[in-house]
């Protein structure tokens, strides 16, 4: 038994949890051990669609392996009977100059035997966007300087595009930018593994959100590794949050767009900018990080978004993989302040 389960919520997540790591699980094993959730560990009503929200999965420089929590949050996604599963980047954990191609590589057959494995022999979708561990967008010149990463990565995903029970609505950029339709949901995802999205991804998000496909969807979401503004402790600096936000974020709204999912930060933080809500997802892998001027201990986190199909706000539970219990949200600060005075409002 893992030294920091007790035994319940051992045998909470064992047939489906450890066992399914090994062996992996069928999509109908979902629906009949969605009661095996840990003790404890409550969710509201399922909505029409449920997405489950993932992020910064990586461990040291390097690494092809994950601590605990990246295989309890894996094991525990099939039992949240979730439709689709989003990750706002950071998988590997690349972005070093030392690592060989063939270490890069092993990071990512660590990834996918970790992670993509098992939720693939559960059945479920999964969508990635990229981190800057993963194929960092920053430019040397004229090119990238870390594009032995970009390479690799968009090697592996390649392979990986036709297996990920995606519907695309334009691939064409695949694993760096792309849109797919998801039931009623349509979701863009955007190159923002550093802090520009290129200008003419800019103008691709705006025409996509604008076409026909995200138009016929009832609900829009967009998906990218940095924030629009900063929330955590240590990430409160202008390379850690997206240039032109104010921007961005009008794009976003002029489209109806929902919420934009994010990551890099390793905080959980659910935030109203204007008429858009701003979901900072926790990491679910190493390094976690205190929200700006907090002082609760940090920890691990997914979270379970709900979208009912005749409108209505999404509902988000997020789940401390520590505890294994929802994390409740009048916990959260009201609002979080940056280093420009910029206030970010909870989500009510």
């Amino acid at each position: 038994m893992p030294p920091s389960l007790n035994r319940r919520q051992f045998l909470a997540l064992g047939g489906l949890g450890l066992a399914g790591l090994a062996c992996g699980a069928l999509r109908g094993v979902a629906a009949e051990t969605a009661s095996r959730l840990p003790a404890g560990l409550s969710l509201p009503p399922r909505g029409d669609l449920r997405v489950v929200l993932i992020g910064d999965l990586n461990a040291s420089y390097g690494s092809t392996t994950y601590i605990e929590q990246v295989h309890r949050g894996v094991a525990l996604i099939p039992a949240l009977q979730a439709d689709l599963v989003l990750c706002a980047g950071d998988m590997v954990a690349g972005q070093k100059a030392s690592l060989s191609s063939a270490q890069l590589q092993a990071m990512w057959a660590g990834f996918d035997r970790s992670v993509l494995v098992p939720l693939r022999r559960a059945g479920l979708p999964f969508a990635p966007a990229m981190g800057n561990h993963d194929a960092s967008s920053l430019r040397q010149g004229d090119g990238y300087l870390f594009a032995r990463d970009r390479a690799e990565a968009e090697r592996f995903w390649a392979r990986q595009k036709q297996a990920l029970g995606l519907t695309f609505v334009d691939g064409s950029g695949f694993p760096f930018f792309y849109s797919f339709r998801q039931q009623d949901l349509f979701v863009l995802v955007w190159d923002a593994s550093s802090a520009v999205v290129p200008a003419e991804q800019v103008r691709w998000a705006d025409r996509s959100l604008g076409s026909a496909a995200a138009r016929a969807a009832r609900r829009r979401l967009v998906v990218g590794h940095l924030p629009l503004q900063a929330v955590a402790q240590g990430r409160d600096s202008a390379g850690n949050v997206l240039r032109d936000a104010t921007s961005l974020r009008q794009l976003m709204e002029r489209h109806e767009v929902e919420a934009y999912i994010s990551g890099h930060h390793h905080a959980f933080f659910p935030g109203r900018l204007g008429e858009l809500d701003v979901i900072a997802l926790g990491a679910l892998g190493s390094g976690p990080r205190r929200l700006l001027q907090s002082s609760a201990a940090p920890f691990q986190t997914l979270t379970v978004l709900d979208l009912p199909r005749r409108g209505g706000r999404p509902l988000s539970t997020t789940i401390n993989l520590r505890t294994l219990r929802a994390v409740a949200p009048q916990t959260l600060p009201r609002q979080l302040v940056d280093r420009q005075g910029r206030v970010l409002p909870r989500a009510s």
